[in-house]
């Protein structure tokens, strides 16, 4: 997907979840932020930023923050772009041969789960994942904790026991991810309800992106690891 009227910024702070001011050709700007997680590790001040200029005069704020620089690491934290990769990227052949109905925002159980489709012969669910939070090559949802998310997991497991197919896809808003993981510290029960969701049969899939200051698309699956790791008595914490 690709980005319109993109302009360099600098990041100063965030006073609420969904405005950030930055820094934008000398002056203060004000953006909404299209992600409401913490990105507490991307947003900090000084850091260099792009935004989206929007093109509704009517709009309270002026801008969009898509895009964040940690290091020389460039991460998309737009948090309605996944869907519109997964989407990208399944009708390009990514993960289906032949896609005979594909419908957004599906009901099943007590959810509203990312997509209903069928492909292949087969009928299934897919909840998509947008995923911010890296390091050391290891990328880990979420970065805050998530009953939704949990919910979503029993979910998909419910639609495997009703004989579909059913899929949750983490699509990685950065490059060169080494493995994908769930965040134990942060949100253990979403560790647990994932792994228990591949258990019944539900389907893991974590794909990486290429990233520029004006697209985002996705690139490479890469693995995932599902075992919570025990730390020993001075290890690091």
């Amino acid at each position: 997907m690709k980005y319109a009227n993109i302009k360099k910024a600098v990041f100063r702070d965030r006073p609420n979840r969904f405005i950030a001011h930055v820094e934008l050709n000398g002056t203060c700007a004000v953006c909404h932020v299209k992600n409401t997680g913490r990105c507490r590790e991307l947003l900090i001040p000084g850091a260099d930023v792009f935004v989206q200029e929007a093109d509704a005069p009517n709009r309270k704020t002026r801008y969009d923050l898509i895009s964040v620089y940690k290091g020389d690491q460039l991460i998309n934290i737009d948090a309605a772009a996944p869907n519109k990769i997964f989407a990208e990227w399944v009708w390009s052949g990514g993960l289906f041969q032949k896609i005979t109905l594909m419908q957004p925002e599906y009901r099943f159980g007590a959810s509203r789960l990312d997509f209903y489709m069928e492909a292949d012969g087969r009928r299934l669910f897919v909840e998509v994942k947008g995923v911010t939070l890296e390091e050391n090559g290891v990328v880990r949802f979420p970065d805050a904790p998530t009953e939704r998310g949990v919910r979503h997991l029993k979910e998909l497991a419910s639609c495997v026991q009703a004989g579909f197919d059913a899929y949750i896809v983490f699509i990685i808003q950065m490059s060169g991810a080494r493995y994908f993981e769930p965040n134990w510290e942060t949100h253990p029960a979403f560790g647990a309800a994932l792994a228990n969701a591949e258990r019944a049969g539900v389907h893991i899939v974590a794909l990486d992106c290429v990233v520029t200051p004006n697209s985002i698309s996705a690139a490479n699956r890469i693995s995932v690891q599902l075992l919570r790791e025990q730390k020993k008595d001075g290890d690091e914490k």
